[in-house]
């Protein structure tokens, strides 16, 4: 089939690229030319394992283009994965997807074409995307949309570090429209992710254990609220795990027994019941203000999602509190923090742990020293005025420091030699964000090792 897809950010780069790799013939659109620029030479403008592999593995079937004109005209569909970042309100700014759905609107030139929302968007904007597809298309071309277009939502389910897996090897599918036809259409493009009948590429096998992907089919409303229902729920199962460690830490529990113990039950499973300073990154943060906002619209509260928004909050500044209660003053401290991006894998530094973490820092008077092996140039780029902080090495945040964060658990840290580091520190203290690190070795080592609850 052909498809377009309007943005390269990780949703629709790896939607893109993936549809290729499966034969789609398939046009990527993005306003900027820089970025442009990168992919037709094979490069990534962002970092995800294996996605610059399976650009050059789909080479033969992308495109990528400025212009609108290059790929949506004849497009059987296309795929809208434009930013919606959060408003002040909690509500996502949809500037970026209304010029998108006009633009689209005024090239379609096809027999049908069904135009996907692959952004997150609100409860209800299917409709209104479709209002203003038809406006734009019925301006240009003087004639009724009617039969020519049809509107869909096929959220993404992508983890940042997975999302070449995540989307050849999905849990599920959920396509959701109010015309059966597009629902026809996106079945069909998807069949051999479905049936799992492609070949695996080399540099990403196929899970021995995958079977058929199950397919969710339903209305607009109901796939826009599905996205929304399983990030928040995401979002309250690390939360939840977190609260139950500020009680673990009182009564002398374990936490990372306590969640072992509650994730081997089946009915709850131990994913992201991982206990540390908390999620960040570009979905669970601005998707649970958005469900808040929403229910707000219809004078409905949302207080257990709010109250998970609160304690992870709260996780931000309790790093820091932790630190302080072994410290006891910390103006004037040099602080290492390992780790700026928001989880390993990726350079996304949206709504990343860290970038609060060192701003409480310096607030309070401490002097950090901070690195990370790959969202660094990105840090000094998009947090300038933090960009004195940053160090070359992970060796060179040990030299002198008080103290080590370890906020993101990249393998690069876990691998370090922690025995011989230890000798720069000017004080032996570790406060391991994440529950990542080996407590037994590093004390043995001579470390003082905390952790968010003891």
């Amino acid at each position: 089939m052909k498809v377009s897809v309007v943005g390269t950010g990780y949703v629709g780069l790896t939607t893109g690229a993936s549809l290729a790799y499966l034969g789609h013939q398939v046009t990527c659109i993005d306003l900027d030319p820089k970025k442009i620029e990168m992919l037709r030479a094979g490069r990534s403008p962002i970092f995800e394992p294996f996605l610059e592999d399976l650009l050059a593995a789909a080479s033969a079937n992308l495109t990528f283009t400025t212009e609108y004109a290059d790929g949506v005209p004849n497009a059987d569909v296309v795929f809208v994965a434009v930013q919606t970042p959060s408003l002040p309100d909690g509500n996502p700014d949809l500037r970026f997807l209304r010029s998108a759905a006009e633009s689209v609107g005024q090239h379609v030139a096809g027999d049908y074409t069904v135009v996907v929302n692959k952004s997150t968007v609100p409860i209800g904007s299917g409709n209104w995307v479709d209002a203003i597809l038809r406006d734009a298309y019925e301006e240009r071309h003087g004639a009724s949309a009617d039969g020519r277009l049809g509107v869909a939502s096929n959220p993404e389910f992508l983890r940042e570090g997975s999302a070449i897996g995540d989307t050849l090897y999905p849990d599920r599918i959920v396509i959701g429209s109010d015309d059966d036809r597009s629902l026809e259409v996106l079945t069909r493009l998807y069949r051999t992710v479905l049936d799992q009948s492609f070949t695996a590429p080399a540099f990403l096998p196929r899970p021995d254990d995958l079977g058929a992907v199950p397919l969710v089919s339903t209305d607009l409303a109901s796939a826009e609220l599905i996205k929304y229902a399983a990030n928040a729920f995401l979002a309250l199962k690390i939360s939840y795990i977190n609260e139950i460690g500020y009680l673990a830490g009182k009564v002398g529990a374990d936490i990372t027994k306590v969640a072992r113990g509650t994730g081997l039950d089946s009915r709850i499973g131990s994913r992201f019941l991982q206990p540390g300073v908390g999620w960040g990154g570009s979905c669970f943060g601005k998707d649970t203000a958005a469900l808040i906002s929403t229910a707000a619209e219809y004078n409905y509260d949302m207080p257990i999602v709010r109250a998970a928004r609160e304690v992870n909050e709260r996780q931000r500044g309790a790093v820091v509190d932790r630190l302080l209660d072994e410290l006891r003053i910390i103006k004037g401290r040099r602080i290492g923090v390992l780790g700026l991006a928001f989880k390993p894998n990726t350079d996304d530094l949206r709504d990343a742990p860290a970038i609060d973490i060192a701003r409480t820092l310096v607030a309070r008077g401490a002097r950090p020293k901070l690195h990370d092996p790959v969202a660094a140039e990105r840090f000094r780029r998009e947090q300038p005025d933090l960009a004195e902080y940053l160090c070359d090495s992970a060796e060179d945040v040990f030299d002198g420091v008080d103290a080590i964060i370890l906020v993101t658990e990249w393998s690069h840290y876990l691998e370090l030699d922690w025995a011989k580091l230890m000798g720069m520190m000017r004080t032996p203290i570790v406060l391991d964000g994440r529950y990542a690190l080996d407590r037994a070795r590093l004390e043995k080592s001579g470390y003082r090792y905390l952790s968010m609850t003891n």
